[in-house]
Formats: structure tokens, C-alpha cells, sequence
């Protein structure tokens, strides 16, 4: 193998997950829900891939999400949902979570980036900020 090749194997390796685009599957749809990414609309269906900074989009229906590092989120009718920022490494399961529930209702089992690091995953709301220290809870902001 030459230099070149072992370093591009390296580099490949050796990235972070968070390089890669991919932080999320959708699970489960009913009903009507979408993901807003760039700009487009793309249906939200079993499997699709999500990326940092799409939004989570329902409209009469409901929508379930498990990320990477095992944290789910279940979307009730009439939400939306900012992906802000996730970073994960997959060895130290150290990283960072941050989301945005505009409006709707979100229903949230963290996972590993909450276990590791307490303070790592946050979830805003247009009035508050919560700290997500490895819980499952409910939170719903009324239109």
C-alpha cells in the first residue's frame, strides 16, 4: 500500500461520525409529516436519512426519529423541529445535541451523548432552554 493510500485509508478511519452527514433515521410515520432540508421538502418515510439542520415537519400526523447515538424522538401533530446541531463520536460517545421545538409536541428518550456527557444535549423552546441529563420526558409548545 502506498503513502497516499494509507493516509486516505486513515483519514476515512479515522473521521469523526459527525462527518458524516447522516445523524438520524425516521423509524415511523403516520399521517402527514415531512423533513425540511436546503430548502427542499422531502416525505418523511421509514428509513429516510436525516442530517444536521433539517426540521422535522408534521401536519396531522406523527413522526418517530432514532439518531445515531440511540436518543429517539417521537413528533405529535402539528410540530416542527429544528436538528440545530448534532455531533457524535462513536468510540468516547462524547458529543453535542441541540434542537429546536417551534411549536407541536416532542417526546424525547436520550441517549448516549446525555449519558456521557450531562450537560451535552439541550433542547430550546421559544421561551426556555432544557438540559437533558439522560431522561425521558414531554414537551409541547402550544401554537
Amino acid at each position: 500500500m502506498s503513502a497516499r493510500s494509507l493516509f486516505l485509508f486513515l483519514l476515512i478511519v479515522c473521521l469523526p461520525v459527525s462527518a458524516w452527514s447522516e445523524i438520524a433515521r425516521v423509524k415511523k410515520v403516520s399521517g402527514d409529516a415531512w423533513v425540511e432540508r436546503a430548502g427542499q421538502r422531502v416525505e418523511a418515510k421509514p428509513g429516510v436519512t436525516l442530517e444536521q439542520r433539517d426540521v422535522l415537519v408534521t401536519g396531522t400526523g406523527r413522526l418517530s426519529v432514532t439518531f445515531i447515538d440511540n436518543s429517539r424522538f417521537s413528533a405529535g401533530p402539528n410540530s416542527r423541529v429544528s436538528l440545530e446541531r448534532f455531533e457524535f463520536d462513536a468510540t468516547t460517545h462524547e458529543g453535542a445535541f441541540e434542537t429546536r421545538l417551534e411549536r407541536g409536541s416532542l417526546a424525547v428518550v436520550s441517549g448516549q451523548i446525555a449519558k456521557q456527557t450531562p450537560d451535552a444535549m439541550k433542547l430550546r423552546t421559544p421561551t426556555s432552554i432544557l438540559g437533558v441529563r439522560g431522561t425521558r420526558f414531554i414537551v409541547e409548545v402550544p401554537q
